[in-house]
């Protein structure tokens, strides 16, 4: 019997006048989960937070979720995936998702790079071409000149330095480079967000006074980043800034009851934070946007 390969999983909803839609690139699983969350812990106090929450004290999933805004003129992509480069492992299904929801890649005219890590740039080129020829192409000032500075070789980001060079570099003439406050495009602004990457970004989108804030890597994990948001995280380039960004900007999410969409937050990835003494709990969305 054939094995049917189903659509990656995708979820909308509307903001206002805009609909999003997130797809779900893929997932991973990662073993010994301490050594990436709470990299500054006892590994058993890992152990202990996660089973509270009941999940696994061994294994965590961390999947990823680029997303596209539809505000009826434009088609904007928020961060690309893995693309080919991650299709033999399972990942890379963001282009398939597109097409499977009917959009050409043709019809994206901005693509927006919260940062410039691979899971979030990979699926800027296919097959040696602009995976999105039309769109002009948007990331952060800062997070650009890191990752392009010669400085990168014979360094841990030397990998990352080299991902930047062949899938941004190309697209530099057709690239607006972002500081903070920046608009993106009419109600969708560019705020500085850095600690996970040196010029990292969240977007704020508003729409016929609905709003949500695209948060990217500003937290990785529902429980271990949203809830201890003082634990070093393996992946985060400043571990303390990356604390400190993590409490105000999710201290603004929660004061102000805004919906988030976290790239690598549980598929669909949208939901809301309530403030907790330690930290933030993790409200999935349901129906609140659907109303």
């Amino acid at each position: 019997m054939t094995a049917v390969v189903l659509p990656p999983e995708t979820h909308q909803f509307k903001l206002g006048s805009c609909t999003i839609t997130v797809v779900k690139d893929g997932a991973s699983i990662l073993n010994n989960p301490w050594e990436t969350f709470g990299s500054n812990q006892a590994p058993d106090t890992v152990r202990k937070l996660l089973a509270q929450n009941f999940l696994p004290t061994e294994k965590l999933v961390n999947s990823y979720a680029p997303a596209i805004i539809d505000t009826g003129s434009d088609v904007i992509v928020v961060d690309t995936g893995f693309g080919a480069a991650g299709r033999a492992r399972g990942l890379g299904r963001f282009r398939e998702g597109l097409k499977a929801l009917g959009y050409a890649p043709e019809e994206v005219t901005v693509v927006a790079l919260t940062h410039l890590h691979g899971d979030h740039i990979s699926g800027l080129m296919e097959d040696g071409a602009p995976a999105f020829p039309n769109a002009r192409y948007v990331t952060g000032k800062i997070e650009y000149e890191f990752w392009t500075d010669k400085a990168r070789e014979g360094t841990p980001a030397e990998a990352g330095h080299k991902t930047v060079l062949a899938n941004v570099v190309p697209f530099a003439e057709k690239m607006t480079f972002l500081r903070d406050g920046d608009q993106i495009i009419s109600g969708m602004t560019a705020m500085l967000a850095p600690g996970h990457t040196p010029g990292h970004l969240v977007f704020h989108l508003e729409s016929d006074g609905k709003q949500l804030v695209m948060t990217g890597d500003t937290a990785n994990h529902y429980i271990l980043s949203l809830g201890r948001p003082d634990w070093e995280v393996r992946f985060d380039l400043d571990k303390a800034q990356a604390g400190k960004t993590r409490r105000r900007v999710f201290d603004m999410i929660a004061t102000n009851r805004i919906p988030f969409l976290g790239f690598h937050m549980p598929f669909p990835a949208v939901g809301f934070v309530e403030k907790q003494p330690e930290g933030f709990r993790y409200v999935p969305k349901t129906y609140q946007l659907d109303l």
